[in-house]
């Protein structure tokens, strides 16, 4: 939610974003059958202001797929930004792309300009799943002991 705001906000700035989830942006890379076609389809990762990767470890990936995560990263590293969310720390990146060569490198590049948001919270979709028991309104805003409505 908060990459997705992120991305809204910086498409009412003038910037171009691109939103994907990491599997759909490696399966599309993936299935391109030659190399131009590759390059070609590569630009849509590369050339957007703001390039949105969600998701990462919700699948695990093979070499192949870290060599092109590596390689977008790399491309635009210190030249346009990159938010990828996951709820793995950096050190479990290697989980989601076992024997992967490149994720110390891949950590190593995304990580040198980083901003970590770590977020200590309920989960979002948790708090606003309004169907919960057949209900299908949202439940009231809770409000805190002491403080009066105006």
């Amino acid at each position: 939610m908060l990459a997705k705001a992120i991305g809204q906000a910086a498409l009412e700035r003038g910037y171009s974003v691109r939103f994907s989830t990491l599997a759909s942006a490696l399966a599309d890379l993936l299935q391109q059958e030659s190399l131009p076609a590759f390059e070609r389809r590569l630009k849509r990762y590369l050339h957007p202001d703001l390039l949105i990767l969600d998701e990462l470890g919700y699948l695990p990936c093979d070499t192949r797929a870290a060599d092109l995560l590596y390689n977008i990263v790399n491309r635009r590293h210190e030249d346009c930004s990159t938010v990828i969310t996951t709820n793995l720390s950096f050190k479990q990146w290697g989980t989601v792309f076992p024997g992967a060569a490149c994720v110390v490198a891949l950590v190593d590049r995304f990580a040198q300009h980083c901003h970590r948001v770590d977020i200590d919270a309920d989960s979002w979709r948790d708090t606003h799943n309004f169907d919960r028991d057949g209900d299908s309104a949202p439940p009231a805003p809770r409000r805190r002991p002491g403080k009066r409505k105006p």
